[in-house]
């Protein structure tokens, strides 16, 4: 079976993000990147459904020359190959854009099924993987925690609001990951070195047919980025007994913070 695993490079979850002097992006600098924690769900399913049925394990990204790492640790992880798609005309894509250019790029990559996180943890969009399928008019299940593939078909388990449903679709099919489907390996020691022989292809949007006029006005831009509001320190509610207390934690519950 031909699997395509969509990958994305995000800051690591446990990095100190600060916003850079342009307002608009974040301070790059000394910060770690790694695999989009959903995607390595991604990478681990498409591994087990690959070695028990044979056939290969594609890894797809798009950024710039460090998103290389990603791709590399994937590859130490057992996938098979990696194609990245690097050009100038990418800085500043929305995650329409984005779409557009992994299904440029799917139409010189054989897929029988594809394989993306639900969402990235940086961004936030749940949109990439949904887009993907939808430019290449194929079915998708989201936020799947199971599934189950024959007769050419896929069963999937996708969580919803308050419990799971249960859907099938026919074989090419993408759908995108949630908690639960699996835990992840960690690439070992001769799955790094192999993974320094393994192909990685480096992709212009001229090399996967498409003009950068293509993407060169996003939809949707960042207009501003600003960090939370600090955390104000707790409140110790006074009073002699337990009685006392509730009420006053009732009584600045509505008359302060206005909740109730």
């Amino acid at each position: 079976m031909e699997i395509v695993v969509l990958l994305k490079q995000v800051p690591d979850t446990e990095s100190m993000i600060s916003v850079a002097d342009d307002g608009v992006s974040i301070k790059t600098v000394d910060l770690k990147w790694v695999i989009n924690p959903y995607d390595e769900f991604a990478v681990e399913e498409a591994l087990q459904i690959r070695d028990a049925d044979s056939g290969k394990v594609t890894i797809l990204t798009v950024g710039s020359d460090k998103a290389t790492a990603a791709i590399r640790t994937a590859l130490a992880m057992g996938a098979d190959e990696g194609v990245l798609i690097n050009d100038p005309a990418i800085e500043g894509c929305d995650g329409l854009g984005i779409a557009r250019i992994l299904a440029a790029a799917l139409k010189d990559i054989p897929y029988d099924l594809i394989i993306a996180g639900q969402r990235a943890v940086d961004d936030d969009n749940f949109l990439v993987g949904t887009a993907v399928a939808e430019y290449l008019g194929i079915p998708n299940i989201s936020m799947v925690n199971k599934q189950e593939i024959a007769d050419g078909k896929i069963k999937c388990r996708q969580t919803i609001e308050g419990g799971t449903v249960v859907l099938e679709a026919p074989l090419p099919a993408l759908f995108t990951t949630q908690r639960g489907l699996n835990e992840p390996r960690y690439a070992s020691l001769p799955g790094i070195m192999k993974a320094k022989k393994k192909p990685l292809a480096t992709k212009t949007l001229a090399d996967i047919g498409l003009d950068a006029s293509a993407v060169a006005d996003p939809g949707a831009k960042i207009v501003s980025m600003q960090p939370p509001p600090a955390r104000q320190g707790g409140r110790i509610i006074e009073g002699e007994t337990a009685q006392e207390k509730v009420t006053e934690l009732v009584k600045l519950l509505s008359e302060e913070a206005k909740v109730v």
